[in-house]
C-alpha cells in the first residue's frame, strides 16, 4: 500500500494537527502489509507527516518513509543529503520528471504521488494553490482522500 500526502506549505501545524494525522493512519492503515509513505519534504504540514510516519515504524514495522524529490540538481542534492544523514526517510525517489521545466517539477511531482497512492491524507482547507490543485487532481483520479481539515472521507 502506498500512502501519500497533501498539504499547504505555510500551514501552522501542532500537536493536535500530529495526532490527527497519526490517529487516522492508524485507524486506516492494515497491519501486516508493506507500506510506503511517500512524502513531499516541503512545508511544514510534509514534516509533520514524516515526523509521524517515522514514529509508526514500530506499530508497522514493513514499511518505509521515502522522500520523493522533485529535483536531481546538486543545490537540492544537500537538502537530500542532509535528510539522510538526519534519518528522516529511508530512501530517496526520483519520478521521471526529466522532461519537465523546473518551474513545473513540484506539482507534477505531487501528481506523479498521487497517481501512484492508494491511500491520500491531506490537511487542505482553502480551496486555491498548490495543495488544492493536487487534492482536485486526487479527486479526479478517483483516488481514495481522508481531508483531516474538512473531514472529507471518500
Amino acid at each position: 500500500m502506498i500512502v501519500t500526502f497533501v498539504g499547504h506549505g505555510d500551514l501552522s501545524v501542532g500537536e493536535d494537527l500530529e495526532t490527527k494525522v497519526r490517529e487516522a493512519l492508524l485507524e486506516l492503515l492494515p497491519s501486516g502489509e508493506r507500506i510506503s509513505f511517500y512524502c513531499g519534504g516541503y512545508g511544514a504540514f510534509d514534516d509533520l507527516c514524516a515526523k509521524v510516519c517515522r514514529s509508526l515504524k514500530s506499530e508497522f514495522p514493513r514499511s518505509e518513509v521515502l522522500y520523493v524529490t522533485p529535483y536531481l540538481s546538486e543545490s537540492h542534492g544537500k537538502k537530500i543529503q542532509y535528510y539522510m544523514e538526519a534519518k528522516l526517510y529511508d530512501s530517496v525517489v526520483y519520478p521521471p520528471l526529466e522532461s519537465v521545466p523546473p518551474r513545473f517539477a513540484i506539482s507534477r511531482r505531487n501528481e506523479w504521488m498521487v497517481e501512484q497512492a492508494d491511500l491520500v491524507v491531506a490537511f487542505v482547507c482553502r480551496p486555491f494553490g498548490g495543495a488544492a490543485g493536487t487534492l482536485d487532481f486526487a479527486r479526479r483520479k478517483k483516488k481514495r482522500i481522508v481531508n483531516l481539515a474538512l473531514s472529507e472521507k471518500g
